[in-house]
């Protein structure tokens, strides 16, 4: 078993607090600990409770795996370890524990879906962890929560990460115990608020770098870090400033990059981008150097074919200009395959063999793409030449969607009220470069 850091003093009164409380809340920022905090007190809870069935769960059964049954060596099959083993009750999958108080069988279950309350259906719970609880489909948690009401010591514990104030699990759970706390009547309510200054194994340093990749005022800093519960209301990249992004010609053409990639957004009715990426020595600065662009209505528009043509006609001229582009890659909308193989069929006319086209990876999400941006932004290391007119709109005017986050989701308004679509097209050509671009900043 992993040693455990040191606890500061709020998350040692919210473990103690635990051992008698029977509803027990860790809500806060990312990185906070509360899911280790959590699994703690969990596991004291399971050694000494009178009750045999419990329940750990989270968004998916491979959440709760990861985040309460392992945890990095920190999970409950570690602190049981030698005391435990995998099987299955009532065909569903548990982990069976000898335990202080005899054997006792926690059972694990996702709760996404509508439906996920059936997996549960029959049993009667001693105690239930719940983790990232306000992502999981209300009904599971409420029934969850039923299910312990025959409990010979009820004990529900939740870790939670920051909603909007009107979300489902404020406004159908926590205000009301929050009233009773405050009226006196529910002193077996333990909640606690945690943030990364709380995580003892970050040390003060790794804190002041991680700070500093952030926008103070943004909303992403608000609710990731500082853990608040906030609206999705306002701009995206909100440490954007013209006078410290915007370059002329002249300037960009002093840059002196040393990788280039180009990413292309097929927009079908939409419009359809590529944008050319110039990065300078060492990853230390990115620049989107120029860019094609075009519209097109429901009524007419290109095909593939058409497309191709233009996207290659405007590489052949980056060519002229920047020489090294001739072995760069392209990255390229990865739904699209059709599109892919115009334009492969069109580099190969042309003679540009070296060329790769590589489906754009969207495997870590929109959002990772878009920390990355807004990291290369407020370290001063993102430009645009000031020509490109359509880009300058799109992160002027990116927002975040009100109705999606109060859903729980970060999600950018695409509704054409801005081009999009050059947001996705520079994004693929630069978020394959992140592991350089993010070392390249700790040159700065």
């Amino acid at each position: 078993m992993i040693n455990y850091c040191p606890l500061d003093i709020k998350q040692a009164n919210y473990y103690r607090k635990s051992l008698y409380c029977w509803l027990n809340v860790a809500e806060g920022g990312k990185r906070a600990g509360k899911n280790i905090l959590n699994i703690m007190a969990y596991a004291e809870t399971i050694e000494n409770h009178p009750d045999k069935i419990h329940l750990v769960a989270g968004v998916t059964k491979a959440t709760a795996e990861m985040n309460i049954m392992d945890s990095n060596g920190f999970g409950l099959e570690h602190y049981f370890e030698g005391r435990c083993y995998r099987g299955k009750y009532n065909k569903v999958e548990c982990l069976f524990i000898q335990s202080r108080t005899g054997q006792k069988v926690v059972l694990v279950a996702g709760g996404k879906d509508s439906d996920s309350y059936r997996a549960i259906k029959g049993f009667s719970l001693g105690s239930v962890y719940i983790t990232e609880a306000n992502e999981c489909h209300h009904t599971f948690v409420k029934e969850c929560m039923d299910r312990t009401i025959s409990s010979r010591e009820r004990k529900i514990f939740f870790d939670i990460n920051p909603k909007p104030p009107k979300h489902w699990f404020y406004t159908d759970i926590l205000d009301y115990q929050d009233l009773l706390y405050k009226e006196g009547k529910n002193k077996l309510y333990n909640y606690a608020h945690f943030t990364l200054w709380n995580n003892q194994s970050l040390s003060d340093k790794t804190l002041k770098t991680v700070i500093a990749t952030y926008d103070k005022s943004s909303l992403w800093y608000q609710a990731d870090i500082l853990g608040k519960r906030t609206s999705a209301t306002g701009r995206i990249y909100t440490g954007y400033r013209a006078r410290k992004v915007l370059k002329s010609r002249k300037e960009v053409a002093d840059m002196n990059f040393s990788q280039l990639s180009i990413g292309v957004d097929v927009g079908g009715t939409d419009a359809t981008v590529a944008t050319l990426n110039g990065f300078t020595k060492g990853y230390r600065e990115v620049c989107l150097v120029d860019g094609y662009y075009h519209k097109q209505g429901k009524e007419s528009g290109y095909d593939h074919a058409k497309y191709a043509k233009e996207i290659v006609f405007k590489v052949l001229e980056w060519i002229d200009i920047y020489p090294i582009l001739y072995a760069s890659p392209i990255f390229v909308e990865s739904a699209d395959k059709l599109f892919r193989q115009a334009l492969a069929n069109e580099l190969k006319r042309q003679g540009l063999l070296r060329i790769t086209i590589v489906p754009a990876y969207k495997i870590d999400g929109i959002i990772d793409r878009i920390r990355l941006t807004n990291i290369l932004i407020n370290q001063e290391r993102f430009f645009i030449s000031e020509h490109m007119l359509p880009w300058i709109e799109a992160y002027e005017n990116a927002v975040w969607s009100d109705e999606e986050y109060e859903k729980g989701e970060w999600v950018r308004v695409d509704d054409g009220s801005y081009p999009v679509d050059c947001l996705d097209s520079t994004e693929y050509g630069i978020q394959p470069f992140k592991p350089q671009l993010l070392r390249g900043g700790a040159f700065q």
